[in-house]
């Protein structure tokens, strides 16, 4: 490749980035579809040994929205009246840290914490506790009155099934076409990486996913065994931060702790807390990693935090969808240019020009 060729990938590439910067308020309905086409389609290709493509495609694709509509169907109702049970028992949980937590402090660490007067917060909690409850109808409310933003909200929402529909019937398609254009003395490497990321993106896709599931499930089974209040918000919330190792076990564990003191007043429940995370991460440790992502994905803690705060704040919620699955494919490619520098001769300082000499 010719000094002019790497500057016009460059450029392109530039190019490419700054349309996707442009276009990302629109693009987030393509790329949640997308990645259902991605996650639906090896299922399709199995379906098709016993049936149409489009057969397939229909079951898969029925399959796929009717667990997203019973899922949300049934958590986003819990999940509003937990949020009211929080809001509403506040009152109480501000007098226990006012006349215990606090006193606690004082005597055992010596600090002096007479300014924290949580009056004034109490009474707000009060004034304003029931309009929680109609939360999702003010979220409606103030969406409506942008005649164009609810009319954009309703079109992601029909746009998604459409788009997922077709892009799962015609995946393999467009996977051919794509590898027509590649140039035949660049086929056989881009093939190769390709598999890496595309075994890397599935790991993601197929296998982390399924791990946060598992684990939010079991965190929020556990806590609601234990007597929770909080048991969906606290254990789904943990699962799904659970992508950056430890994280979720951490986060989860400390707010379902604190959770369960201001609910109970008993230390003992600590101790079923700590249970039921403790067996959260066994069962990640042993059974859900190894056998779901093995070290198919190996990205750093560090670096998925990084990937998603920089993918939010350059393009927001779009840019937090499309991260990891970023970052994932990235990490291969740093591992093949990895690879090609350490045999090249600019790492071996081997100089052919020399001829041995």
């Amino acid at each position: 490749m010719t000094d002019s060729q790497k500057w016009l990938v460059l450029i392109g590439f530039a190019t490419l980035a700054f349309v996707l910067y442009l276009l990302a308020p629109v693009l987030t309905p393509f790329l949640v579809s997308a990645m259902l086409a991605y996650m639906g389609d090896p299922l399709v290709d199995r379906l098709e040994r016993k049936f149409s493509r489009t057969v397939s495609v229909l079951i898969v694709f029925c399959g796929i929205f009717s667990f997203l509509f019973i899922a949300i169907a049934f958590i986003l109702p819990v999940l509003q009246q937990e949020i009211v049970t929080l809001v509403k028992k506040l009152p109480s949980y501000i007098d226990f840290i006012q006349h215990s937590i606090i006193p606690w402090l004082q005597t055992t660490l010596a600090l002096d914490l007479a300014a924290w007067d949580l009056g004034q917060l109490k009474a707000m909690v009060k004034q304003h506790w029931q309009d929680v409850g109609g939360a999702a109808a003010g979220v409606l409310g103030v969406v409506s009155q942008s005649g164009l933003a609810f009319v954009a909200w309703i079109a992601n929402l029909v746009l998604i099934p459409v788009l997922t529909f077709y892009l799962l019937r015609d995946w393999d398609i467009m996977v051919a076409r794509v590898h027509e254009l590649i140039p035949r003395r660049w086929e056989r490497k881009t093939v190769h990486v390709s598999k890496d990321c595309d075994e890397v993106l599935g790991a993601f896709m197929h296998g982390q996913l399924t791990v946060m599931a598992s684990l939010g499930t079991v965190y929020s089974v556990g806590l609601w065994m234990v007597g929770l209040d909080m048991a969906l918000l606290i254990g789904m919330g943990a699962g799904l931060v659970s992508f950056v190792p430890y994280l979720g076990f951490i986060l989860g564990m400390l707010v379902a702790g604190v959770a369960v003191i201001m609910q109970f007043q008993e230390g003992i429940y600590l101790v079923y807390v700590l249970a039921v995370f403790g067996f959260g991460q066994l069962l990640e440790s042993f059974v859900l990693t190894p056998y779901l992502l093995g070290d198919r994905i190996g990205l750093h803690p560090v670096a998925v935090i990084f990937a998603v705060m920089a993918g939010g704040q350059l393009f927001g919620f779009f840019g937090i969808l499309l991260a990891l699955p970023v970052a994932a494919v990235m990490m291969v490619m740093v591992r093949h240019a990895h690879e090609e520098y350490v045999g090249s001769q600019l790492y071996s300082g081997s100089d052919k020009r020399s001829g041995g000499q």
